[in-house]
Parts: C-alpha cells; structure tokens; sequence
C-alpha cells in the first residue's frame, strides 16, 4: 500500500512549510532541501512528481493493498538526497534516521517507527526506470527555468566518460572471471541432476588461478627473455579453460533436457560460457595469432558488458573504461538535458539528434548553443545551424581553428569565452554527484544513476536560486561559476 503523501499532520514532526533551514551552512544538502521545500509547496509539480513515480511503483500491484511502503513524496526525496550529497547507501539510512530537516521533509517524526534500512531504500529506488527519472528532471527543470525568465536561451553541451565499477581488464583475469562463475554454476546444477565428476571443483579453480598470476608475472617484467613465455602460459590458460568449458557445455545440455528445477541455472550457465568463450577467442586472436582485436569486437567485463574502452587524450587518465555522457546545461545552471552516448559512438555523431532534443525540451527558445571542437563536422555545422539561430561549433583543424577565431562574429566569441564553463559544471558532477564512477550494477542501473546524479544536481541548482532569492550573501548559495 503506498500514498502520495501523508496529507495528516503530526504533533511529533513540523509542517514542511515551516521548515527553517539554516542558509548560513555551505553543506550541499542545504539547498537540495530548499529546492525539495520548494517543490512540496507547489500542488501541481508535487503532483506531476507522484504520477511519474506511480507508473513505475505500482506497475505490477495495487496501491491501495498490501504492507505500507515508502509514500512517493518519500521516494522522490530519497532518490534526490542519494546522489545530490553523493552518498552510499548506509550513509543515506544514517541521515534519514537521525537528520532533523530531512526526516521532517520526510514527513516522519520522533514517534514513528519507520524503517530506512539500506536494502529497502536500495530496492525501492531500484524500482524507479531512466526514462521515469528522466521526466522527473524535466519537469523540475522546467519549472526552475520559468523562474528566471531567460534560462533557455542559452545552452552549452560536452561529453565525459563515466568509468563502470569495474577492475581492470585483461583476457587473463577475465578469463578467471568466467572461471569463478561457471565453476559454481556447475556444481549446483550437478547437485540438482545427481551427477558426479564435480567434487574436485575448488581444485579446478585453483589450478586456473595458478596460470593467471604466471600470466601476471610474464607481464609485469621487463626482461624480453622472460616476456617471449607469454605465448605459451596463454596457451597453458586457454587450454584448461577450454577443457572445463567443454565439460561445462555437456552438462548444460543435461540440463536443459532434465527437470524444470534446472532450466534457470542451464540458461544462466549457457551465458557464461558464451561470455567466456568470447574471452577466449579474443586472447586467442591476439597473443597466439598476433592479430589486432578492434575494440567493437572485445569485451572489458562480464559483468558489464556495455563498458567500452576510450583514449580521449586527458592528462593521467590515458585509458578509460566506462560510457560517454553529453549533458547540455542552461544559461543558470540546470542539467537540461542528458543522453547516455551507444557503446560505438562519438561526439559527432550524436549532437545533431541531442541538440533538436535539447531544443524541444527547451521549447524551441534555444538562440545560442556552444560546443567542442570534437563535435564539429561540415555537416554537423550546417545541420545546427537550422537547428539554433547562433551555433558555436569551432572546427578541430588548428589552422581552421585559427582562421574561425579571427573571422568569428562576436557572438561566436562570447560563447567560446563561455564554454569553458561546461567543465565545471562536468566536475560538479564528478566529484559531487557521484559520476566519476557508477556504482550500480548493468546498463539500465548506469541510466538510472545517472539521471538520479542529476536530478540531484537540479535540485541543488533550484535551491541555490531560491535562497540567493530570498536571503542575499548567505553562504549557500555562493557559487564561483560564471553563467553560461
């Protein structure tokens, strides 16, 4: 059973009306709770918010039945709290159980024995889709965007790389991955169709863990003597893989025609031994046969399939293994828009589709927008241009470059004087928000984190615009960025 919100007041919690935060901290969590005061106040946007969240609550059960769970307004300010602060799951619970001004916007008080515990915040949050969380930010930012009056004018765009929560690939120590998962696998579904041939399994994994580290070892030297063994400890490795993954196969076919009890652990093991063969082959191709593996063709996890390999020239971080982000931002700092770039995309070739996007979402008020130079095509620079009236799009030859600086409009200068900015607003999101690192688990878990960082971000955004509103020079809504 879940409400929108608790519409009963308590003589154990203040009214959130009357909440008095003190605007004189620099904490974060200062103006996150003023922009979720702000949005409770408003009737409509308090209402718009629970309906999103219903669809996706609700999908499969009834409201109206059932334990009470968490109400919506309670969701929506455990989701924004989460990532706006930047916080695991256990500091969440701690806050939610023991800060006044969040417990009070949580509408709970002194008396009530309502449980956070981590796992519950975790599953319920977990329930919520990208696109819902998505929609959500839209409408606050829209609605933090008719408060300025001209924040849609202006927009500028970048990309980043949000590294998945993964250690870093080799074949070697993917193929053990694999290992450390079939193996288990194995075991139980022997166990479910009473067949031997298993008992020796932790010896199994010992002995591939064994070929790993001399892999290990072989790669970490210097000596070319010693490096020209890898070829053969790879060979070593391979080989007892590919004995363990044929035993493997042949007792997942048992199960698959065996009990119904053994289907779901075949299915599971089967895609496994896919992934793992896959490693295999990958190794295969470029330690035996010498080939070049093209990056499309290779995995950098198991468990996060989707993570890509990217070499974008940034200083310390030769190597980064994750997923582009292009977020857009607005003249005042609202996350506009974002859009999680595919596995085998670049910047150019996504900023035309994001950028009419963005215009939409804007509702067509987007007069200057401002871009890299990794953006830039021919095509690209004619397209946006019909897109938005004053496009910044400078080209990544150097001498093409110079040649659009000495003949750029001043239009064109103060947005590339502006742009820069995009960068903080990058590293606001790194460090603050958490997206330097997702720490959740699966392509969709990496959307729904993202937009969960954002919406954080926006609200914190809001916040800041509504104390410097209402109290000027407190110390929190100080900001040392320029406007777009």
């Amino acid at each position: 059973m879940r409400r929108r919100f608790s519409v009963q007041g308590r003589l154990d919690c203040g009214s959130i009306a009357d909440l008095q935060l003190n605007v004189e901290c620099r904490d974060e969590i200062v103006p996150i709770l003023s922009g979720l005061q702000y949005v409770f106040s408003q009737s409509k946007l308090r209402s718009k918010l629970a309906e999103l969240i219903a669809v996706d609550i609700n999908e499969d059960s009834r409201s109206d039945l059932g334990r009470e769970g968490f109400n919506y307004w309670q969701i929506v300010v455990l989701a924004a709290i989460r990532l706006g602060c930047n916080l695991d799951y256990d500091k969440l619970q701690d806050l939610a159980e023991n800060h006044l001004a969040l417990r009070c916007l949580l509408q709970v008080g002194a008396w009530d024995d309502t449980g956070f515990s981590w796992r519950r915040i975790r599953d319920t949050l977990c329930m919520l889709k990208p696109d819902t969380v998505k929609n959500i930010n839209q409408v606050i930012v829209s609605h933090g965007q008719e408060l300025h009056g001209d924040a849609r004018s202006e927009v500028r765009a970048d990309s980043f790389v949000i590294e998945t929560n993964i250690h870093y690939p080799t074949e070697s120590s993917l193929i053990l991955d694999g290992v450390r998962k079939i193996i288990p696998l194995c075991v139980s579904l022997a166990e479910k169709l009473h067949e031997p041939g298993w008992r020796q399994s932790e010896h199994l994994k010992r002995a591939i863990k064994k070929c790993n580290r001399v892999i290990s070892q072989i790669s970490s030297s210097k000596s070319p003597k010693v490096k020209a063994g890898l070829p053969n400890a790879y060979k070593n490795l391979l080989d007892r893989t590919q004995a363990l993954l044929e035993r493997a196969k042949s007792l997942q076919i048992q199960g698959e025609n065996g009990p119904p009890s053994a289907l779901a652990s075949a299915k599971a093991l089967q895609e496994w031994i896919e992934l793992t063969e896959k490693i295999c082959d990958n190794a295969h191709r470029r330690v035996i046969l010498g080939e070049s593996v093209p990056n499309q063709e290779k995995l950098f996890s198991l468990f996060e399939t989707h993570t890509q390999l990217y070499r974008r020239g940034k200083a310390g971080t030769p190597n980064q293994f994750g997923r582009l982000l292009l977020v857009f931002e607005d003249k005042i700092g609202f996350i506009s828009h974002y859009h999680l770039m595919g596995r085998d995309d670049e910047d150019k070739d996504v900023i035309v589709a994001q950028t009419r996007q963005a215009q939409k979402v804007h509702k067509g008020e987007i007069e200057k927008a401002s871009f890299d130079r990794g953006f830039h095509s021919a095509e690209n620079e004619k397209e946006l241009s019909e897109i938005v009236a004053s496009p910044c799009l400078p080209p990544k030859h150097p001498q093409q470059y110079a040649k659009s600086l000495e003949e750029g409009t001043v239009e064109f200068h103060q947005s590339r004087q502006r742009h820069p900015g995009i960068e903080s607003a990058i590293g606001a999101l790194q460090r603050g928000n958490g997206l330097n690192r997702c720490r959740d688990r699966s392509e969709l878990g990496m959307e729904r984190y993202i937009g969960l960082a954002i919406l954080g971000r926006n609200l914190q955004t809001l916040g800041k615009l509504l104390i410097a509103q209402a109290a000027v020079d407190s110390n929190a809504d100080i900001s040392k960025r320029n406007a777009a």
